[in-house]
């Protein structure tokens, strides 16, 4: 019996490679780091995006890889139809029930660790990051008094301008 996924052995930047060429971009899915306290939530962030649409790359945390690349690619359609993604600024008109989300800047002095693979992609050339906020199911942002405490764990604000 043949292996229906040959590129089981592909090596990561090869796969990175791949996802790029066939889709503009790729997903690098990080699990969650309980050994850190706080502890660190999963996350989630592109690399490809910066090249291929002039947009910085995008990363959600506290969300299964599948639930960020769903988000991701609700901007990623937005960013192929030429419109501008407005940056440190909310928006309504992407999420369902007109729902307002951001995309906060990162500043990579402080936070680049958490992209490794996408410093390796770009090497001396440089990228940047935003952070996509997503509001919790009642509709409020991290920073506003009303978002669910339960959920404040899994999205940590590291971009800037969530005030």
């Amino acid at each position: 019996m043949s292996d229906v996924f040959p590129d089981r052995s592909m090596e990561h930047r090869d796969k990175i490679a791949w996802m790029i060429e066939t889709e503009g971009w790729a997903i690098e899915p990080v699990p969650a780091r309980l050994d850190m306290t706080p502890p660190q939530p999963p996350y989630a962030y592109t690399i490809g995006i910066e090249d291929s649409f002039g947009f910085p790359e995008i990363v959600v945390f506290g969300l299964k890889p599948v639930a960020a690349r769903g988000l991701i690619g609700l901007v990623v359609d937005v960013l192929r139809q030429e419109v501008e993604m407005p940056v440190g600024e909310l928006f309504t008109g992407l999420l369902d029930h007109d729902l307002r989300a951001v995309l906060l800047p990162i500043d990579l002095d402080r936070y680049g660790g958490l992209f490794a693979s996408a410093a390796g992609w770009y090497g001396e050339v440089g990228f940047r990051v935003v952070q996509f906020v997503w509001p919790d199911r009642n509709g409020w942002l991290p920073w506003e008094s009303g978002f669910d405490r339960q959920v404040l764990g899994a999205q940590p604000v590291i971009g800037a301008g969530s005030a």
